[in-house]
């Protein structure tokens, strides 16, 4: 059971995943950032998928607000972002082409860094950004794949490094303003030290089960995994 407001995925199988068992229970609060941290990318995306529906678990539930995602629209539930920004600016113009108002398609441009530059361009919002925004600089398009997701206003949001092509100043503003929706939970599958010192929650996934979950600074305490993970990541 989880309380009003929470995600959780609660004892999931599935056989679409590499292994034979993925085994695990786990709660993502709305406001919060959490990070899926594991020597192996293969397990902390399956997790993500298992969020989008791309399969369904075998056994188990995943619960959104305490009711069974299955009954659930995936696509008004959960938003995903991946490392190849291109992918998410694939519109000819900046504006999406979404029922929005202008007013809601700045305010989360706002919210990505991203509103200042726009409005700097020859058209504002209304700027031909090229095939897979070939006319942007890979920070630019990471700033506005963010505030296309964010503007979907999805209850889930999976962020795949997202911010890895921006400056510290800016991906600090990002990731702070991520957290700012009460409503909104942010899931991200974190593979640099800057992430995982970031996230209000860390979840450590390996062998399909959850080794280790806390703060930064409380499993850096245990000497476990995630300080093993952390000392390898910080010597590389």
């Amino acid at each position: 059971m989880t309380r009003d407001g929470e995600k959780s995925l609660q004892g999931v199988e599935s056989s679409a995943a590499p292994w034979d068992r993925l085994d695990l229970r786990l709660e993502l609060r709305p406001g919060k950032m959490t990070a899926l941290v594991g020597p192996s990318r293969e397990e902390k995306s399956t997790c993500a998928r298992l969020l989008e529906r791309f399969y369904e678990p075998q056994c188990g539930e995943i619960l959104l607000d305490g009711q069974p995602l299955k009954f659930m629209s995936s696509a008004s539930c959960t938003g995903r972002l991946g490392p190849e920004p291109k992918k998410d600016v694939s519109a000819a113009r900046i504006k999406p082409n979404a029922g929005c108002s202008l007013e809601d398609i700045q305010e989360t441009a706002r919210r990505a860094n991203a509103h200042d530059f726009i409005s700097q361009l020859e058209s504002g919002y209304d700027t031909e950004v090229g095939e897979g925004g070939g006319q942007l600089a890979n920070s630019e398009k990471q700033r506005i794949a963010i505030a296309r997701a964010l503007v979907r206003k999805p209850k889930v949001l999976i962020l795949d490094e997202i911010t890895s092509s921006l400056d510290t100043d800016s991906e600090n503003k990002v990731q702070q303003a991520l957290t700012t929706d009460p409503d909104q939970t942010l899931l991200v599958i974190a593979q640099r030290l800057k992430t995982m010192e970031r996230a209000h929650h860390i979840v450590v996934i390996g062998g399909g089960k959850v080794q280790e979950q806390g703060t930064d600074a409380e499993l850096m305490e245990l000497k476990g995994t995630y300080y093993k993970l952390r000392e390898k990541l910080f010597a590389e």
